[in-house]
């Protein structure tokens, strides 16, 4: 089993805000995948499915991005996983709008969803990387990530997400090179 945690924060007035595209990742691989109805738990929303042959734990921490890490940390013991089984879909600022990265490990960067996950079940978790862009300034940052997209982005945005979800598979098999060729390849 594998938990993929989208980062985000609960609400309707953040649905659209940048730093929700790791809740829009996981809304739309439930959608593509046929998971199961949403159900509270781990102080969360949680779906379960299956792509391919792996059996995927779909979770939409409702702490706030800012202590994501205990729904996260709470859903990996339960079923008696190591970080190892753990992907987080989450916004990246140091990467171009729409950009898709992988990586397993590292810092936070300032990162406050990264930063309460670390401390919950440590940094040896997958990755998924969704890139936002910078908007320049250190000081205009809080007030982009808690931003909306914009109309003009949501074209690509669309693309973005539907090319993850349709590559999920990828990701279940823990090949992650061809699930950032083929993402990137749905884009062109």
């Amino acid at each position: 089993m594998q938990i993929w945690a989208g980062l985000g924060n609960p609400g309707t007035q953040y649905a659209m805000h940048r730093h929700n595209v790791g809740f829009m990742a996981v809304d739309l691989i439930a959608d593509m995948h046929r998971f199961a109805p949403p159900r509270k738990q781990f102080q969360g929303w949680v779906q379960e499915g299956r792509i391919g042959n792996e059996k995927i734990l779909l979770l939409k921490p409702a702490t706030f991005m800012n202590e994501s890490g205990r729904a996260i940390g709470e859903a990996m013991r339960f079923y008696k996983l190591t970080p190892d089984n753990v992907t987080v879909f989450h916004d990246e600022l140091d990467l171009v709008p729409m950009k898709v990265k992988v990586k397993r490990g590292g810092g936070n960067a300032g990162h406050n969803g990264l930063r309460s996950t670390d401390a919950h079940i440590g940094n040896d978790f997958r990755r998924v990387r969704i890139g936002i862009g910078h908007p320049g300034q250190k000081d205009k940052v809080h007030g982009y990530v808690l931003g909306n997209y914009a109309k003009s982005e949501m074209g690509a945005l669309a693309d973005m997400l539907g090319a993850i979800g349709a590559e999920a598979e990828w990701l279940a098999r823990s090949d992650d090179a061809r699930f950032m060729n083929e993402v990137a390849l749905r884009q062109a």
